[in-house]
């Protein structure tokens, strides 16, 4: 018999891309983004680290990896540290926080700077 962390506890086998990779293919650098719901996420990642149901909350969708990865194609890492957790049926399993990394903060800031952050 299979138990819940067996099935779906661990992400359902879902494999998290290399967020370094796909920074890296953007020369480093932070594109820039007009999405409302691009801007809500980022706004609250430079609060504090946060889950994907907070993103999900936070930026008013309801699939915070996806949004998650084109911030990533634009030119941000955004890794996803797996913290183990006690789910409600009382099984431990990996809750992905995700976070921007120093050097995420200097490209946002540089970018906002410039003129970007929604408020052309």
């Amino acid at each position: 018999m299979m138990t819940a962390t067996g099935d779906l506890g661990e992400g359902g086998g879902r494999r998290e891309p290399n967020p370094q990779s796909i920074a890296q293919a953007d020369n480093g650098r932070f594109t820039g983004t007009t999405n409302p719901r691009h801007l809500r996420a980022l706004n609250g990642l430079l609060r504090r680290p946060m889950p994907r149901e907070h993103i999900d909350f936070e930026a008013g969708c309801s699939n915070g990896p996806d949004l998650v990865l084109e911030l990533r194609k634009r030119g941000l890492q955004l890794p996803c540290t797996r913290t183990p957790v006690f789910d409600r049926d009382g099984f431990e399993v990996k809750r992905g926080i995700y976070h921007l990394t120093a050097a995420d903060r200097r490209k946002l800031h540089r970018w906002m700077a410039n003129g970007g952050g929604g408020h052309d």
